[in-house]
């Protein structure tokens, strides 16, 4: 017989961990959830943000644990998820895989090792979150798994492969975790957002005239703050519902790759190359 949760919801009152807690959506997502009186585990590679965070829970009404972890190191983060119930006393319930980072490029002039850089973070921190908390959650009938992928996950823009593909990747992975999660109680959301104002292109390795592009591009086109893209996804974890896309934009870009997959390649291939020149 399939185990009901019986939370009404996922996000308040939660004992809850967050990677990439440090800054941009992760900081927003521990805020939020601080508002709604939850016991935040503020995870980051940098020890001074986590710690920031956690204060910043704590003065927002929640409680606030900072931990500092490479979230694509097995050992590191296996360590977290052995801890994790303890620092928050009692059972984890919410794990938001949220940790990234930015590289682009073209195929070829993109260094093997910024690939496994990019894919050791993007994709192997959320394949650990998963890997630890997902039979947990399922065994218990009740938790919840928030993956932060981006539009970029099917948008595949140019120059941006390797980013492209590892959230590609997370958008896959949060499907076949919502397939085998059915009927059990526990569930995962997959965040989709386009352009939000983050610290992720100050941190990236980007070619310089992209990276001077894409912080032009997030000054005029962000349409919606951190804040609000952590208050969305949560609302919509709490409603079950396996896909966020937060901006209009988003919402476009999928609906017309999903209706007719061929034009949008066609036109994504067209602008590019105008656009090259």
């Amino acid at each position: 017989m399939a185990k009901v949760s019986s939370l009404r919801s996922y996000s308040q009152g939660a004992a809850a961990l967050v990677t990439g807690a440090g800054s941009g959506i992760g900081r927003s997502f521990a805020c939020e959830l601080a508002r709604r009186g939850s016991s935040v585990i503020c995870v980051d590679l940098h020890a001074d943000r986590a710690e920031q965070t956690a204060a910043l829970v704590e003065q927002l009404g929640g409680h606030g644990i900072p931990y500092t972890c490479d979230v694509g190191d097995q050992v590191q983060f296996t360590q977290l998820a052995e801890q994790a119930d303890s620092l928050l006393g009692r059972p984890t319930t919410l794990v938001v895989n949220n940790a990234g980072v930015g590289v682009g490029g073209r195929i070829g002039d993109i260094s093997l090792e910024d690939w496994h850089w990019c894919l050791n973070v993007n994709l192997w921190g959320v394949i650990h979150g998963c890997h630890s908390f997902a039979p947990r959650f399922r065994d218990a009938g009740h938790g919840a798994i928030i993956n932060t992928a981006s539009a970029a996950g099917f948008a595949a823009a140019p120059e941006m492969t390797t980013y492209n593909v590892t959230k590609s990747a997370v958008l896959s992975l949060s499907e076949t975790l919502s397939a085998e999660l059915a009927g059990s109680g526990a569930h995962v959301s997959v965040l989709c957002p386009t352009i939000v104002p983050t610290n992720i292109i100050n941190e990236s390795r980007f070619p310089a005239e992209r990276k001077s592009f894409a912080a032009k591009a997030m000054e005029k086109w962000a349409f919606i703050d951190s804040g609000e893209v952590a208050r969305m996804t949560l609302d919509a974890c709490d409603r079950n519902q396996l896909y966020v896309l937060p901006q209009w934009d988003g919402r476009l870009m999928w609906r017309f790759k999903r209706a007719a997959p061929v034009a949008y390649t066609r036109v994504l291939g067209l602008g590019y190359r105008l656009a090259a020149g």
